[in-house]
C-alpha cells in the first residue's frame, strides 16, 4: 500500500522505514527538510516539499499519517484535510487527547474525509520489536488499512500466547486493536501511559530506598530537627542497585520491558550522576486522572505519580518554604541548611 507520512521525528522516521521493510510505499513531509531527505537518499520514501506535495503524490483513496507533537497535531490535520477529498484518510498517531479528535473527526466528516486516531507505543524500539497500535475510528477506513497496522505492529511472536487462547490470533495478538469509534484509540492510548507513569513510579521507589539500605552507616544530625533512626543496625546493606535490576529481569514477577531499559541506563551510569531528577509530563497522564475524576474512578497510584513528576520541577519549591515558614512560627524550628 501507499501512505504519506508528515513528522519524521524519533517515530515518524523509523515507521517509514519498518512500512518500507514490508514492502509499503511512504511519501514524507517534514518542517526540517533535512529529515526528508535523509529517507530518500536511504531508498526507503519518496520526498515532498509540502503538505500540498506530498497529496498531489499519492494515489486516491489517500491515506495520510500525523506524527507530530499534540500542540501541533491539529493545525498539521487541518492543513492537510483541505488538500485531501472524499474517501481520504487522515491518521493522528501521537498522543493527542481524545476530545481533540472526535472534533476533528465531526469537522472532516462533513467533507467525507475519514480520521482514524492511533495510539503508538514502542518509542525509538519500534523499528526492530514493532509498535503496539491502539486505533480508534470508523470500521471502514480502519479495514482498509489492515495491512498498514499489521506490518507496523510486532507480531504474535513477541509474547507466549495467553494460556486458553485457542483458534486463529485476534487482532490484538498481533499487536494492535481497533478499540472503539473516534476518540476511542487515544483514550486507550491516555490510560496506557498513565499505567506507565504508576509503574516507573514503583521502581524509582523501590530503587530509591534500596539505594538507602545503608541509612545507618551514614552520618547523621543528633538534634531536634533530626528523626533518628530506630535502630541503625537495621540499615548497614550496601546494596549493588545495578546488580538487583539484573537480578529482577530474570524470573521476578516484576519484571518487564521497563526493567530492562533501567536495568540499562544503570549499567551506563550506575549512581545516575548524568541525569537531575527533573521528570516532564506531556499531557496523557493529567487527562488520565481528569478522566477518572470525571468518571468516579479511583487511580491514587497514577495521581501520585503525576504530581510526583510536578515536585521534581521544583514546583513544590513554594509549598515546601510555607511548610518551613509555619514550623519556624508555631515551633521555632530554624531550617537545617544542609
Amino acid at each position: 500500500m501507499q501512505i504519506g507520512m508528515i513528522g519524521l521525528g524519533r517515530m515518524g522516521a523509523n515507521i517509514v522505514r519498518r512500512l518500507d521493510a514490508a514492502g509499503h510505499r511512504c511519501v514524507v513531509f517534514d518542517v526540517d527538510p533535512a529529515t526528508v531527505r535523509q529517507l530518500v537518499d536511504e531508498g526507503v520514501a519518496t520526498g515532498a516539499d509540502s503538505e500540498e506535495d506530498l497529496a498531489s503524490k499519492l494515489s486516491g483513496p489517500r491515506a495520510v499519517w500525523v506524527m507530530v507533537p499534540a500542540a501541533h497535531a491539529g493545525e498539521v490535520v487541518t492543513r492537510m484535510g483541505n488538500h485531501l477529498q472524499s474517501g481520504d484518510v487522515i491518521i493522528d498517531g501521537g498522543n493527542t487527547h481524545y476530545p481533540d479528535d472526535i472534533a476533528r473527526a465531526t469537522r472532516l466528516d462533513r467533507r467525507g474525509i475519514d480520521y482514524l486516531d492511533v495510539g503508538t507505543s514502542g518509542g525509538v524500539f519500534g523499528l526492530e520489536r514493532g509498535y503496539c497500535l491502539m486505533i480508534g475510528g470508523n470500521p471502514g477506513p480502519v479495514a482498509r488499512l489492515d495491512p498498514i497496522f499489521r506490518a507496523l505492529a510486532p507480531g504474535t511472536a513477541a509474547a507466549e500466547r495467553t494460556p486458553g487462547r485457542e483458534g486463529n490470533p485476534t487482532q490484538s495478538e498481533y499487536g494492535y486493536l481497533h478499540c472503539g469509534p473516534v476518540g476511542a484509540g487515544h483514550f486507550v492510548k491516555m490510560v496506557h501511559n498513565g499505567v506507565e507513569y504508576a509503574v516507573m513510579q514503583a521502581y524509582a521507589e523501590g530503587f530509591s530506598l534500596l539505594e538507602r539500605a545503608n541509612a545507618g552507616r551514614r552520618d547523621r544530625p543528633r538534634d531536634a530537627e533530626t528523626a533518628p533512626l530506630a535502630d541503625p543496625g537495621l540499615f548497614q546493606y550496601n546494596i549493588d542497585i545495578p546488580a538487583i535490576a539484573e537480578l529482577w529481569r530474570r524470573g521476578s514477577v516484576v519484571g518487564s520491558w521497563l526493567l530492562d531499559l533501567t536495568a540499562a541506563a544503570l549499567h551506563a551510569d550506575p549512581t545516575l550522576d548524568g541525569f537531575h531528577g527533573r521528570v516532564s509530563d506531556s499531557g496523557e497522564g493529567r487527562w488520565t486522572v481528569l478522566a477518572a475524576v470525571e468518571t468516579g474512578t479511583p487511580v491514587p497510584a497514577i495521581a501520585n505519580a503525576l504530581f510526583t513528576r510536578f515536585a521534581s520541577r521544583d514546583n513544590a519549591e513554594f509549598g515546601h518554604r510555607i511548610l518551613s515558614a509555619m514550623r519556624s512560627q508555631f515551633g521555632g524550628h530554624d531550617e537545617k541548611k544542609d
